[in-house]
């Protein structure tokens, strides 16, 4: 389980009743994001994808960049329980921090982050557009789904450093390009500038334009194209859970990269203390990968429908499954 040995370098302070309240909170705390966290997230997201898919004709913006952070959850929610069974500050860790595998998994991972990140920002800023300058179709289905191929693809290019030092790792020393590249703290800051500060920012300003806009309501404003009520609260929600289960994580990493780059010996329990903190800041990061579609499901008026239909669709062996059928029911509970 989790140890807080970090705080002196004998194991007698885990006997303090702080300690021990400390190790079985986030040991019960790990465990419910691996029995109930991952399930759940890897179950709604799936299903967040494949109803809006299959309606993909009554789709919106805001479903458009849901479906994309729903597949960066299906990610997550992989990652979960390889992150979740072998923290360094755990007792059960599988492996170092220094693995090839904890390496190789960091570039999904890091992925994922920037395609959540910038999908809720690009959400806030499309929102706005939507409000201030309606029925242009400037924040269309269509334009969406090509912004968000961008995305993807933005995000790969970003955590490209990350996968030159994973190759990099394999390679001789003596190559004087690769053993620069094996500048860990460099890649790490260029995360936290990319995925986190530039995101924040545009997410920041589209709320505050939001907060900006009055407009009355008219009849042009009641056609159908227009967004529903309920999506701004839904905005609103996603991008306070989003950055609030993210930003831990990426103070962290700043926090990390600046005491490493001061090139001074680092306290061996304050080293400690770090590690602890950055995987306890982690393991809030992962927990988005279930909370946002859990969002999106109670506050998002149109995807009942989506996900009955979706049911409709699925076969029960020869033939279809009744609409009334009681796994469906539990689901739309």
């Amino acid at each position: 389980m989790w140890s807080c040995s970090w705080f002196n370098g004998t194991g007698l302070v885990e006997e303090l009743p702080a300690c021990q309240d400390l190790q079985l909170g986030l040991s019960l705390l790990s465990l419910l994001g691996l029995v109930v966290g991952v399930p759940v997230g890897l179950c709604y997201n799936a299903l967040l994808v494949l109803a809006n898919l299959h309606s993909k004709a009554s789709m919106t913006m805001p479903d458009v960049y849901f479906v994309n952070m729903a597949v960066a959850g299906l990610v997550l929610s992989a990652l979960a329980p390889v992150h979740l069974l072998g923290p360094p500050s755990s007792r059960w860790a599988l492996w170092s921090v220094g693995g090839e595998v904890h390496v190789a998994l960091q570039i999904p991972f890091n992925v994922s982050s920037l395609v959540a990140m910038y999908s809720t920002a690009l959400l806030s800023l499309d929102h706005y557009i939507e409000r201030a300058l309606p029925r242009t179709y400037m924040a269309s289905v269509y334009n969406t789904r090509h912004v968000c191929g961008f995305v993807w693809g933005g995000a790969l290019l970003t955590s490209f450093s990350s996968l030159l030092f994973y190759i990099c790792s394999h390679v001789s020393t003596r190559a004087l390009e690769c053993a620069k590249m094996q500048n860990a703290e460099a890649a790490d800051a260029t995360l936290v500038f990319i995925g986190y500060v530039v995101p924040a920012l545009a997410a920041l300003y589209a709320l505050v334009l939001l907060s900006r806009v009055h407009r009355e309501d008219t009849p042009l404003d009641r056609d159908t194209g227009r967004l529903e009520p309920s999506a701004h609260r839904l905005l609103v929600a996603t991008v306070c859970t989003q950055f609030g289960l993210w930003t831990p994580h990426y103070l962290i990493l700043l926090g990390h990269t600046v005491i490493i780059s001061r090139g001074k010996p680092v306290d061996a329990h304050y080293l400690g203390l770090l590690h602890f903190v950055k995987d306890f800041s982690k393991l809030l990061a992962f927990s988005s990968s279930f909370v946002t579609p859990l969002l999106y499901r109670y506050m998002n008026q149109s995807f009942p429908s989506k996900l009955r239909r979706l049911m409709k669709k699925l076969p029960c062996g020869d033939r279809h499954c009744s609409p009334d059928h009681m796994g469906v029911q539990q689901v739309l509970a």
